[in-house]
């Protein structure tokens, strides 16, 4: 059964690209004692991702921050260096934190995967935004079809806050 409203996000690690590398962080160590906006996307790069989904939140980063969040980030199922590469491209850096989720661990706890193998994807994210407030989500928007960021979009989340 999927993750919802109340429960508390599983336990995870995920690789953090760094200058000096990838980088193992915690679900602990990313959301104890936090309030964190995290969105998830089906790939790095992939048209949806790339061109609206993270160009929203990095648009809207500032004014979701006012609205008393610790910290933004995005995972994918994707190794870190594509992540780290992302960042870059993107004009995140220092706006949003990229966690790799490179075997879908993460993604499978929470029960928000789809097989995307028709499209040479293999298994990946669904397309979701929650927030979270000391490791407990507190709102959650999935998206019925991946190549849609509507109801998980930064604009309908900075609207929740």
């Amino acid at each position: 059964m999927p993750i919802s409203v109340g429960d508390k996000l599983p336990n995870a690690t995920f690789r953090v690209p760094t200058e000096d590398g990838p980088v193992p962080k915690t679900t602990d160590e990313i959301f104890a004692g936090r309030k964190v906006v995290l969105f998830a996307v089906p790939g790095a790069f992939t048209p949806t991702c790339h061109k609206n989904h993270l160009p929203g939140y990095v648009h809207e980063a500032d004014a979701i921050k006012a609205k008393g969040v610790d910290a933004i980030a995005v995972v994918s199922v994707n190794d870190p260096f594509v992540m780290g590469a992302w960042e870059k491209a993107s004009g995140a850096d220092g706006k949003i934190l990229f966690l790799s989720d490179p075997d879908a661990a993460f993604s499978t706890a929470l029960d928000l995967t789809f097989d995307g193998s028709a499209a040479g994807l293999g298994v990946r994210s669904k397309r979701y935004s929650m927030v979270v407030e000391d490791g407990v989500v507190t709102a959650l928007n999935v998206e019925d079809v991946p190549s849609k960021a509507d109801v998980s979009g930064a604009a309908a989340l900075l609207a929740q806050l």
